[in-house]
This record gives C-alpha cells, sequence and structure tokens, in this order.
C-alpha cells in the first residue's frame, strides 16, 4: 500500500511505501544535525531534507523532540555496538581494553556526527521513551562493567564504587570527544592526538586510584 504526494521533494521522490518513511525522516534529521546541529533544523525542514510534503512525518512522530528521541536511540544501539567490539568481553586485559573503549568513544563521536548530536546535545531526555533509556543504559553498562574488573585489583576496602569509577572515565572520554573532535572541536592545536590525550588522563586518574596499566 502507497500514499503519494503532489510534489517532487528535493531527493526527487513521487512517494513512500508506509514502511520506508519512518526510516526516510531519520535518515534526513541525520543528515540536517550533522550538518547544524541538533538545533539547527525544524520539523518541516526534516520533512523537505526527506522530500515529503510537511504533514507527512505526523504519521510516525508527535513532534521534532520525538523523531530526535528515535534518532538518539538508534544512536545509543550503535554505540554500544561500537563499545562492545572495543571492550571485546575484557581481552587481552581489562587495561588494555578500557584504552579500547576510549578510542572506540571517540571514533564513534568522530564518524557518527550527527547520532552523537543527537545524543548528548540536542537536549532530549534519556526517559522521552522507555527504548531510548534502554538503549543508554545498555551502552553505559559496558564502561561500568570495565570498571568492576578494573577495581576488582584492589585490596578489599579500598575499591572505589565501580558507578564513580566508570562516570569519571565517562566524563573524561566526553569532555574530549565534545572538545577535541567532531564538527564542534575547539580550534585549539593538541600537543598529542585525543586519543593519547583521553589515554594520558585515564592512566593518571588510574594510577591515582593505585592501579597502573601493565607493562
Amino acid at each position: 500500500m502507497k500514499w503519494s504526494r503532489h510534489e517532487h521533494g528535493p531527493r526527487g521522490r513521487a512517494g513512500y511505501h508506509h514502511g520506508n518513511l519512518r526510516e526516510a525522516l531519520i535518515e534526513a534529521a541525520l543528515a540536517l544535525i550533522a550538518a547544524n546541529g541538533s538545533a539547527g533544523f525544524t520539523f518541516a525542514e526534516a520533512a523537505r531534507q526527506a522530500g515529503v510534503s510537511p504533514a507527512a512525518p505526523y504519521r510516525h512522530f508527535r513532534d521534532r523532540d520525538e523523531l530526535m528521541a528515535d534518532v538518539a536511540q538508534l544512536g545509543f544501539d550503535k554505540f554500544e555496538g561500537e563499545l562492545a567490539r572495543a571492550w571485546n568481553q575484557g581481552a587481552p586485559d581489562a587495561m588494555t581494553a578500557l584504552g579500547n573503549i576510549g578510542k572506540g568513544y571517540l571514533a564513534f563521536a568522530r564518524s557518527q556526527p550527527g547520532y552523537y548530536a543527537a545524543m548528548f546535545e540536542a537536549g532530549i531526555p534519556l526517559n522521552a521513551t522507555p527504548a531510548l533509556r534502554d538503549a543508554s543504559d545498555r551502552a553505559f553498562a559496558i564502561l561500568r562493567t570495565a570498571a568492576e574488573q578494573i577495581i576488582a585489583k584492589l585490596p578489599d576496602g579500598t575499591r572505589p564504587p565501580a558507578l564513580m569509577v566508570a562516570l569519571h572515565i565517562w566524563s573524561l572520554s566526553h569532555g574530549i570527544a565534545s572538545l577535541f573532535v567532531g564538527r564542534n572541536a575547539v580550534q585549539r592545536a593538541l600537543p598529542m592526538s585525543p586519543e593519547d590525550l583521553l589515554e594520558a588522563g585515564v592512566l593518571v586518574y588510574l594510577q591515582g586510584l593505585g592501579l597502573s596499566k601493565p607493562g
């Protein structure tokens, strides 16, 4: 079953199957976010980018925020996969695998600017939908698992909470990604790559906890 419109949009499409409109709008939103930032487009512009009438998006989304929540959820799904591959179940050791998570974090911010902005810059609450909350929690759980394995090396009674460690490392990763990676990176010369900067910061932090990377 098809629905059609009278005008061709910028992509020259004469109509969409019902099952494709949602994906087309998400693709359009991603392109606009990557080009202009998370606040750089309206619902009508997303429709125009997708090549449909301004009323068409309301078949699937209540408003722009609901569209952004869907984009953010898909972003967290992809983010979880990226971090899981980087962690690789803690192989070859937890410290090295944690470093790989950091590299995966920066790689995602660099290669997926549209998703990254929707996830972290659009101001969409994580509890906007249950699916968005679940996707975000699954991605963060990988970092928390890494923190749990790392602090397990410390003697009983001296271990900080795994959640606190995960949040600290996440803050370092996110700060460097936001400042030095992607379209909004500050124009400041670094003495090292963002990846090396993150690795050095995490190492200093872990050494402060009494941990060090295997030599």
